[in-house]
């Protein structure tokens, strides 16, 4: 079990810390008047022997003046002193605790602040307006990081509920046709088969959904698998395979422009950037368009980019097709499709410390260009 006893607090820390360093160099300083008065007091003028002197109205003989005078300094210096002494101590306590409760108010803003927030309450914050010292750099830094967690956690509900209507959505057709096919007493094998046929579809749109929002999790969670050597062009290469099909049935005419470009990567989720960008480009183009795939290789960056005509996409919304389940500008109506293949492509990217852009075609059609650092 957890020790959870509470220990001397940082500000009775600071204030006996300060209180003993104050109290150790003022014992020091009252030693050293202790042996100056008494080295000063003695040096007096001898006087004839046999005469007497009146000290502290006490008669002192002369040869013993120097050690009287001496003794009653140092007790002069002890007395005052230790008045002094405890004078400053107290003195320096009631500052330091003073001073380090104001000094320390902005960690205690901290800790209320942090003691008070859940993810209802994420959107508070402490906002120091004081000197620009250590706590306020840390009362900052926690302001920084409430803000960071509080738009994870509104990108994670919006993130979920996507999700769930676009799992809801297969899920609602298979109910609602095995309800009608059940229902119907004189179903014959033809029903049944385009019942089956139906059911396929969704389940099939429903496994492709969970198993893009299984990469996407892996990908944003975890980060880059295993590693290695990846030759970009043999990648768009295989990629391309699976989306020549539909392109050739729909005229559209691609071209490839390949330069040597090699990264250091998972080369399954590179494939899968690769994929999903060329069955983007084949499925938001019209018919007859066109595709031109180009890698490249700098001195620093490998590249890949795909350009596509295609209907025409706003500037201002280009930065949205990289959320999840924004297809061609439109929030979650497609029929076909996850909606998550650019989001897939920009966390992939930056697992593998490297960065997206998007801008739209001239008279329509889109062109993504992906950087990853050079192998």
């Amino acid at each position: 079990m957890t020790d959870r006893r509470r220990g001397i607090g940082l500000r009775a820390k600071v204030t006996l810390l300060a209180t003993g360093l104050v109290a150790a160099v003022s014992v020091l300083l009252l030693w050293l008047a202790w042996l100056l008065a008494g080295g000063v007091a003695a040096s007096v003028p001898s006087l004839p022997e046999g005469s007497t002197v009146v000290v502290g109205g006490v008669r002192v003989a002369a040869e013993q003046l120097a050690e009287a005078l001496a003794r009653d300094a140092r007790d002069r210096v002890l007395l005052a002193g230790s008045v002094a002494f405890v004078c400053v101590v107290l003195a320096t306590a009631l500052l330091a605790w003073a001073v380090t409760g104001r000094v320390l108010r902005p960690l205690r803003e901290v800790t209320a602040t942090a003691h008070r927030l859940s993810v209802e309450s994420l959107g508070e914050r402490i906002g120091h307006q004081g000197a620009r010292d250590e706590v306020a750099e840390l009362a900052d830094t926690f302001d920084a990081m409430l803000d960071r967690l509080q738009a994870a956690f509104s990108a994670q509900r919006q993130f979920v509920a996507n999700a769930s209507h676009e799992l809801r959505t297969p899920l609602a057709v298979i109910r609602t046709e095995l309800e009608v096919t059940l229902a119907d007493p004189d179903a014959d094998v033809a029903e049944l088969r385009r019942m089956a046929e139906v059911v396929r579809a969704a389940t099939l749109r429903a496994g492709e959904l969970v198993e893009a929002l299984l990469v996407l999790a892996r990908t944003d969670g975890l980060g880059v698998g295993a590693t290695g050597p990846v030759d970009l062009p043999a990648v768009v290469a295989g990629a391309w395979r699976s989306a020549r099909a539909e392109a050739e049935r729909r005229g559209i005419t691609a071209r490839f422009h390949d330069g040597h470009a090699s990264v250091v990567g998972d080369a399954a989720l590179l494939e899968r950037v690769a994929g999903n960008l060329l069955e983007n480009a084949v499925r938001h183009n019209v018919d007859g368009g066109w595709i031109e795939v180009r890698t490249s290789c700098g001195p620093q960056w490998s590249t890949l980019e795909v350009a596509s005509s295609g209907a025409v996409v706003p500037p201002e919304r280009v930065a949205e097709l990289f959320e999840p389940f924004r297809r061609g500008g439109v929030d979650r109506t497609s029929h076909t499709g996850t909606g998550l293949g650019l989001s897939i492509v920009r966390a992939v990217a930056r697992a593998h410390g490297g960065t997206v852009s998007a801008e739209p075609v001239p008279g329509g059609g889109l062109r993504v260009t992906v950087t990853f650092p050079t192998s």
